[in-house]
Parts: C-alpha cells; sequence; structure tokens
C-alpha cells in the first residue's frame, strides 16, 4: 500500500460516522468533517487508477427528487454504482406526499426495501431541511420497530438552508487547487444576474458556513433585499473567529472581487419574496407561486450589471482568480462565455467531486468495518 493511500484511509477512519446522516456541514464536528473528506480524497484517487470499490453490493440506493437536477442526479447514480449498489431515481411529485402523507411515512415507505436514501427539497425555505429529518425519523422508528439492522443514511442533496454534497465537493476541489490549506484566501460568494427561475439560498449559505471554517477570507456580495437567511450568516461570522479567518458582507459585486483567488458567482431570489413563498406554497395556491415567481425575476432585472466578466476577473489576485460554479451557470448573464471558457474544464473538474463525497458519505455511514473492507482495495 503506498504512504499517500495508507494516510488518507488512517484520517478517513480516525472519526467515525457509523450510522450519521449529514442534514448540515453545519452539524458536523471538525473530526467527523475531516474523515469524511479523507474517504472522498480516498475514493477520488481509487477511481482515477481505476480501483473498483464495490463496497454494499445489491443494495438499493433511492434518491428523491422535488426539484430539477441533473448533475446531482448523475452524481448519485454514480456514486451508488461505484460501490456496486442500484441506484433509483424518485420524483418527488410522484409521491404520496401532495396527498397528505407525512415525510415520516415516506421515510418507512422508502425505509422498507432502501439502504440508503438521498433527498432534494430546496425551493421552500423552512421545508426542506425539517423534511429530511422527519424521513430520516421514520426510516429510524421502522428499523427499530422491525428489529432491521440496516443502516439507511439520508443523504442531503439540497435542502433550504445547505447544498452539503455541493459545498463538500467545493472544498475538495479547493484542496486540490490549493494544496497548501486555503488560510488566508480570499473568496468572494457573489449574487450574480440570472433570467431564470428564483434559485434556492443553499449554496451560497454552504459556501459560506463551510469555507469560513477552514480559516478562509470570505466575502458575501448581494444587492440589497438578497440577504440570506440569518442563522447561516451568523454562523459564517462565528466559523471565520474560531479558524481564523474572516468574514463580511458587501453590496457590491467590485469590491468583493477586488484581490480574490477565488469567485463564485451564483444567483439566488429575493430573500424576502422567498419567504412570501413558504405561506403560497401552504396555501396550494399556485398562482401566488407564479406571481411570486414572476416578481422575483423582475426585481433581478434590476441588477444585470451583476455579471462575472472580464473587466471584474482583472480586479482579482493576479487577475486569474478561480471561478467556480455548481453549474449550470447563465452564460451571458451570470457569467461572460469569455470567463467561462477559460474555466470550462475547472468547473467540469469540481462538479465531479461529488461523487466521491457521495461515495464518502454512504460508506462511512453503512460499514462498521470500513477499515478492513477498504484496505482489500488498496494497492
Amino acid at each position: 500500500m503506498s504512504d499517500h493511500l495508507a494516510q488518507l484511509l488512517e484520517k478517513a477512519v480516525a472519526t467515525s460516522f457509523l450510522g450519521e446522516s449529514m442534514m448540515l456541514t453545519q452539524d458536523w464536528d471538525d473530526q467527523r468533517l475531516g474523515s469524511l473528506i479523507a474517504l472522498a480524497e480516498l475514493f477520488a484517487e481509487l477511481d482515477k487508477r481505476g480501483i473498483k470499490t464495490p463496497l454494499c453490493p445489491s443494495e438499493l440506493a433511492y434518491a428523491m427528487f422535488f426539484d430539477n437536477s441533473t448533475r446531482t442526479k448523475s452524481a448519485w447514480a454514480g456514486a451508488a454504482t461505484r460501490l456496486g449498489m442500484s441506484p433509483v431515481i424518485v420524483d418527488g411529485s410522484s409521491t404520496q406526499v401532495s396527498h397528505g402523507e407525512t415525510a415520516a411515512e415516506t421515510g418507512a415507505m422508502l425505509g422498507m426495501n432502501s439502504h440508503a436514501l438521498g433527498v432534494r427539497h430546496d425551493l421552500i425555505l423552512g421545508e426542506g431541511n425539517s423534511f429530511m429529518r422527519d424521513v430520516k425519523q421514520g426510516i429510524d422508528e421502522y428499523l427499530a420497530a422491525t428489529d432491521d439492522p440496516r443502516k439507511v443514511p439520508i443523504v442531503n442533496l439540497q435542502c433550504d438552508i445547505d447544498h452539503p454534497t455541493q459545498a463538500t465537493a467545493d472544498l475538495l476541489w479547493l484542496r486540490e487547487r490549493f494544496p497548501e490549506g486555503l488560510a488566508g484566501k480570499k473568496i468572494a460568494m457573489s449574487w450574480a444576474y440570472s433570467p431564470s427561475y428564483a434559485k434556492p439560498l443553499s449554496v451560497p449559505q454552504g459556501i459560506i458556513t463551510l469555507m469560513t471554517r477552514f480559516g478562509a477570507d470570505v466575502t458575501l456580495a448581494h444587492p440589497e433585499g438578497y440577504q440570506l437567511i440569518p442563522d447561516t450568516v451568523a454562523h459564517a461570522a462565528a466559523n471565520a473567529k474560531a479558524s481564523g479567518g474572516s468574514f463580511r458582507v458587501t453590496d457590491n459585486m467590485d469590491d468583493a472581487f477586488e484581490g480574490a483567488d477565488v469567485v463564485y458567482p451564483k444567483s439566488w431570489g429575493p430573500y424576502d419574496l422567498m419567504l412570501e413563498r413558504v405561506a403560497a406554497n401552504k396555501a396550494r395556491d399556485k398562482a401566488a407561486m407564479a406571481d411570486i415567481e414572476h416578481r422575483a425575476l423582475a426585481r433581478n432585472k434590476q441588477y444585470t450589471d451583476w455579471i462575472c466578466d472580464e473587466r471584474r476577473m482583472a480586479k482579482t489576485a493576479g487577475g486569474d482568480a478561480l471561478y467556480m460554479h455548481c453549474l449550470p451557470a447563465d452564460i451571458g448573464d451570470e457569467v461572460t462565455p469569455g470567463v467561462m471558457d477559460l474555466h470550462k474544464v475547472n468547473v467540469a473538474r469540481e462538479a465531479q467531486k461529488k461523487v466521491y463525497v457521495i461515495m464518502a458519505l454512504l460508506a462511512g455511514a453503512k460499514l462498521p468495518d470500513l477499515k478492513e473492507r477498504l484496505s482489500a482495495y488498496l494497492p
């Protein structure tokens, strides 16, 4: 076994997260997060070497999506298949939730047959993350009631608060690009204009709460009215203080880009209108939901100059900061074609990291003999 792989394995099993589900990165302490990162990096290295790791053969991996997805669905399928599992994608609209079935009941129904469950539920503030926790409760109660020893972890594939697999994948990509560490690196998490739907707040919230834990100097930039959930901003400030980094908020995109090592320009919806969605959704008022969406896009149009362009990139450190995006980016609106063309390989490599994060979350949560099982695959 190579020294590098041996070191990754030791870090991966240093702190167990057997039976645990990651609902928010903020929920996990530094030790568990460190083991998750090492395990994901180990899976990435083994995959690069063409070494297969079918650790969970003949198991079923459901993923339930209440919002559109391409990359995350692909990442879930890729991760599950690499572990020897059979992935099944479930359209959230095809469940009985809209007919009154509770999240716990849905969890119990899926938990009867599944060995893992991913969930994307990101559009309504106050609902997505709590839904996932209720699903987990339903699964756990079913397993306990039937004396079933299976570990059925929940993977948050994006909620209203966080996008843990995306943020952790972004962290892995930054660790590869900056092997010296993120301490002192300037990261600009900026709102950018989009003419498409009012996107969730979870990606910027995931970035500011995770990257501040690693000593980075994080700047959050957005126009007035596009603030994030207050708790996530408070977590980011506290994380930065604890790690020796910094966190600040500005309403000027140029200010955020000045001297930045990394830029992450991404659209999200106006906070007050995202709150309005909550009541409209509870009332199942489709007309109100459509009106909110229309008003959100109209407000976005006031800030079409919030774009990641060559002029702003020239303000960054050395004029060539690393551009990041969770994809798909609205080319011509969030980012110019020229900037995207320069970074098209970078964002693809960034996206690929999600496969290994999901693999790590599943394997680490499911396998009590993780070290022994992995050792058998290491050259």
